[in-house]
């Protein structure tokens, strides 16, 4: 474990895993440890990841303000970590909920980011966000299942604000191309590495100006990838492509069979397709 200083005095924690070229890598949930992150599907023989633990998360100290937890106000975090790594620009791969938070770092630090590999990636901050039908309609693709009509059941439980523990747990098939033994270990592990008094606060009101972001990322020079997972929900593929459309010089792949966490789904195409990206090779788009 490596740490450096945020601005405002929180001692926040990194991770690296492999050799080559380095990729900051931030975790989503909102606000979960890094290390469900895991080598990101053997990305890590490839590239140097350099994960980060949010504050109040993973190795990261809480800080004294709470309210900084707020996604925008963790931007000076990732312009801070990479001014400790000493590098000029960035290549940066978020994961889930932590693309808000890249989309702002490129928006605010344009000069800073030489690409975005953005993995089932939220973003709001550009006015784009999932909704409970997005939800249902990727449910509905697992109905053959064996865990689906518990899981279903859970799931309208949890759209309707009436869940119990048990219904969050038993919705988690839903977000593994494969509810297998490794997918299950994963997303047992997300209550122990997740702080969900900074999760509820991560997009609170103020966090996300979506006019002001699209107009700085509409000026960007960043090459942008979207990975989404054909089986996900958040985004939908078709809901990933408005997203490809917001920045001057990205491009969608749709993970055939993956879910929200492409990487533990296939990580041989996972790793395939986010390296090609990153040595400026050309990714076809996949279409389902």
């Amino acid at each position: 474990m490596l740490t450096f200083t945020a601005p405002d005095g929180t001692e926040l924690a990194y991770h690296v895993v492999g050799e080559g070229e380095p990729l900051l890598c931030l975790p989503g949930g909102p606000m979960r440890a890094s290390a469900y992150l895991g080598d990101l599907g053997g990305l890590s023989k490839l590239r140097r990841l350099i994960m980060l633990d949010a504050r109040g998360t993973g190795d990261s100290a809480v800080p004294v303000d709470p309210a900084s937890y707020r996604c925008d106000r963790q931007v000076v975090d990732v312009e801070a970590f990479r001014d400790h790594l000493g590098l000029e620009r960035v290549d940066v791969l978020a994961h889930s909920a932590a693309g808000d938070l890249a989309i702002l770092y490129a928006a605010r630090h344009p000069q800073r980011v030489r690409s975005l590999t953005l993995v089932t990636a939220r973003a709001r901050a550009l006015g784009v966000d999932f909704t409970e039908e997005h939800r249902r309609e990727a449910a509905a693709l697992r109905a053959a299942e064996p865990w689906f009509a518990t899981a279903h059941d859970a799931y309208e439980r949890v759209l309707a604000g009436s869940a119990t523990d048990a219904d969050w747990d038993a919705i988690s098939p839903f977000f593994y191309g494969r509810w297998d033994t490794a997918a299950q270990a994963h997303a047992a592990a997300e209550v122990e590495q997740s702080n969900d008094e900074a999760a509820d606060r991560y997009a609170s009101a103020g966090a996300f100006d979506p006019a002001a972001t699209r107009a700085a990322i509409a000026a960007s020079d960043a090459r942008v990838l979207l990975v989404v997972g054909e089986r996900d929900s958040g985004p939908l593929p078709r809901v990933a492509a408005d997203i490809v459309e917001l920045f001057p010089r990205a491009e969608l792949t749709v993970q055939p069979g993956a879910g929200h966490f492409p990487w533990l789904d296939d990580p041989q195409r996972f790793t395939r397709t986010v390296e090609a990206f990153l040595a400026q090779g050309p990714v076809a788009p996949t279409t389902l």
